[in-house]
């Protein structure tokens, strides 16, 4: 990077730096003090529902006792033990069936892609890219209704008053109406396209402003002054919209941009992804959500600070949670870039300072509460941009418009093509890359990864009970497998369309996409000897060298649609990006702001203190990301894995064992988190520089499936070295199991 660009950047950010400086000094001035308004809702006393029920020694407290906190101890109610241990029986087998669902298939694949199934697919293939998935979801959905069943056994079962249904149903009024308007602006847009020939940037441009500006009023809207809005967006999110916005806060610049280049490029071993990045909300709803909204504080660091007392699990697991962040944060700013350098003509540095200047408006006036509102209506962007194109792209080459259906269509003709063009690896079948290790590996790494990362697991504080969390958990992986089993699709059609149209033609005769996407980087013709290529002026597939993350964002160009459907592409990009930057701000934010200086440094500090502490350091996380992503290290989804490995490392294993096992202290989680993180950063710097010294051929991107035992042995072994947890700790974890 030359000193003429740094010294741009510079100026940038002192230009930005000086409006936000500005827009805070008058925030404070418009907006009162923050007050914190304490969750006063207790849980009822279980009444007996059932001759099975066994009524309760004494009442639960509302909120999970801790010394520090002043909470009067816990004492278990004598039903509890049974309640427990009904859970852990159906927790085994659902385990089992999320294990065996994802590497039975994966060992199997290449007897099993021999069959073809629907419209043909491979059942090996079909098996990792959408059953899993299935078998996923119908998993959360058993163990939700499972468990309000004992729930009800034992007369837990929260009720909703008139008030609080009347608000749900007003809110999914509001984003129903929200939905349909939207869809009915691109049809709209569609239509004017069709009549006038409007320039594609001028709607690309409209697209953008649009949907940012969407974001910047609900911001608005949303503002608030009680700290508990303002970190856990006041503990009333309904479900079916928390679920919406978990989605929206996970499906990524990762999952939008990048996930189906990735299957284009990868073939088989691509769908690691897939089953990793849904299979992790399993773990979520067996081992962590209902317990976190129990805890019923604002952070991971809280939890493991109660948990775990002492302040070096606390500082410990704050600097964790900046440090995965920042990693994940880091990818979003870098697709933030490519989508405003190619679809709006500015410059990559000064196309994600903009960006990230909306972000930040947002998020500075109504926090989590701002936020959650914000990623309703990106998920709601982003979701119809995705599904838009490939349904078009699917009734084009296939005449149905069903893509999660007809891709096995897709997958027969790319075989087809393969054959005749002289592909020796083929699309379809596993492992020409990858060995079954690396594949499984990575798969579960990403899923311990999953239920691990911090921004995720705050979102399940902002539901009002236990019953909520679980409910939320499935939403979420609903919501998700909306885009996950059509990234496959995505991939195919793709695939499909370049070998079939593109690959085979004269170098000069190339379409105007092309040329496009060979200047932001993304795209290289490798057709001259010098480069690899025959030099003979017809393309050949070898010659074609198409990054991952430009898939997604150019196949509505390579297929020809309307430039309304690809400025739609650039404003789900956006959204995606945008959705999961401002999740990801807020985690730094209070690991800083709450943890650090207020639970830490300075326990004295008042609630304005905390504020400015707290928007002082998203901005400099902003402003970091920025110059991180400027180098262009690395490309999305790398960085995206190398987040989730520091996750299955560090944070997974101590939550798990701080809710399962009441031994755990806070020496051994404070050197089980340290111990993984070095085991992980470790290998990961290893295998990126020499790959060849990779164990049993698993890559960098899994690291974290070495950090994680590691984690867990170290934790168990100091625990059990050490003395025992304490009497109030002990009561902690029993209240953390009472629903």
């Amino acid at each position: 990077m030359t000193p003429a660009l740094l010294l741009g950047i510079f100026q940038l950010f002192l230009i930005v730096g000086g409006s936000l400086a500005l827009a805070l000094f008058i925030a404070d001035r418009l907006f009162p003090p923050m007050e914190r308004i304490r969750d006063s809702r207790e849980i009822r006393r279980p009444r007996v529902q059932s001759p099975t029920a066994v009524p309760p020694a004494a009442p639960a407290p509302a909120r999970p006792p801790t010394a520090l906190q002043g909470f009067a101890p816990y004492r278990a109610p004598a039903w509890l033990g049974q309640y427990w241990r009904g859970n852990l029986r159906m927790i085994g087998p659902l385990l089992t069936i999320w294990l065996v669902s994802f590497t039975v298939p994966a060992l199997l694949a290449p007897a099993l892609n021999r069959i073809s199934v629907l419209t043909g697919f491979p059942l090996g293939y079909y098996m990792s890219s959408q059953g899993a998935v299935i078998v996923f979801i119908a998993l959360t959905l058993i163990y939700a209704w499972r468990m309000r069943r004992l729930d009800q056994r034992h007369g837990l079962d929260p009720t909703t008053s008139p008030q609080q249904r009347h608000e749900h149903l007003r809110l999914y009024v509001i984003f129903g109406t929200f939905g349909v308007a939207f869809i009915s602006l691109v049809s709209l847009v569609g239509a004017v396209e069709a009549v006038y020939a409007i320039p594609p940037e001028a709607i690309g441009w409209l697209f953008v402003l649009v949907t940012v500006g969407i974001y910047a009023v609900i911001g608005l809207w949303a503002r608030t002054g009680q700290v508990d809005e303002y970190y856990v967006a006041g503990r009333r999110v309904p479900a079916p919209l928390n679920g919406l916005a978990i989605s929206a806060d996970w499906m990524s610049a990762a999952s939008f941009i990048s996930m189906a280049g990735a299957l284009y490029l990868l073939g088989f071993e691509g769908l690691a992804y897939i089953t990793g990045w849904t299979g992790g909300y399993v773990l979520l709803v067996l081992l962590l959500s209902p317990y976190l909204r129990k805890f019923g504080q604002f952070t991971i660091p809280d939890f493991i600070g109660a948990r775990y007392p002492g302040a070096a699990s606390r500082i410990i697991g704050a600097l964790i949670a900046i440090i995965i962040s920042f990693t994940y944060l880091t990818a979003q700013v870098t697709g933030i870039g490519i989508i405003m350098s190619r679809f709006l003509g500015l410059n990559y540095a000064l196309g994600v300072v903009v960006a990230l200047s909306a972000v930040l408006l947002c998020s500075f006036l109504g926090g989590m509460k701002a936020i959650t509102w914000t990623q309703c209506a990106q998920g709601v962007i982003l979701v119809v941009a995705y599904l838009v194109p490939v349904t078009w792209l699917s009734l084009k080459l296939t005449g149905v418009p069903f893509p999660q259906l007809m891709y096995g269509e897709a997958l027969r003709h790319i075989v087809a093509l393969e054959e005749a063009q002289g592909i020796a690896a083929s699309y379809v079948e596993p492992f020409n890359d990858w060995s079954p290790v690396n594949f499984i590996a990575l798969a579960l790494c990403l899923m311990l990864g999953t239920a691990g990362m911090p921004h995720i697991l705050v979102r399940f504080y902002t539901v009002s009970n236990v019953r909520e969390s679980r409910a939320s958990v499935s939403w979420a992986l609903i919501w998700i497998a909306v885009l996950y089993l059509t990234a496959p699709a995505y991939a195919a059609f793709s695939r499909w369309e370049i070998l079939q149209d593109i690959v085979g033609r004269p170098t000069a005769e190339l379409p105007a996409w092309a040329a496009n996407w060979a200047e932001t980087g993304l795209l290289t013709i490798a057709e001259s000897p010098e480069e690899g290529g025959n030099g003979d002026g017809v393309l050949q597939y070898e010659e074609l060298r198409i990054d991952q993350d430009l898939i997604v964002l150019a196949t509505p160009e390579i297929a020809g649609l309307p430039a309304t459907v690809v400025a739609l592409v650039a404003a789900g990009g956006m959204a995606a990006a945008l959705s999961t930057a401002d999740g990801l701000l807020m985690v730094i934010a209070s690991a800083v702001a709450h943890d650090l200086y207020h639970r830490t440094l300075n326990p004295r500090a008042g609630l304005r203190e905390q504020l400015w502490v707290g928007r002082t350091m998203i901005l400099v996380a902003a402003a970091l990301a920025t110059l991180t992503a400027v180098q262009r290290l690395a490309i999305i989804v790398q960085m995206v894995a190398w987040a989730f490995s520091l996750a299955a490392a560090t944070f997974f294993p101590v939550l798990v064992l701080g809710i399962f096992w009441k031994r755990a202290t806070g020496r051994g989680a404070a050197a089980g988190m340290l111990c993984g993180l070095l085991a992980t950063a470790g290998y990961m710097a290893v295998t990126y520089f020499a790959p060849d010294l990779a164990l049993f051929g698993i890559s960098t991107l899994a690291a974290g499936i070495f950090g994680a035992p590691v984690n867990f042995l170290v934790t168990w072994l100091v625990s059990r070295l050490g003395p025992p947890s304490s009497p109030q700790i002990r009561a902690l974890v029993d209240s953390l199991r009472h629903p």
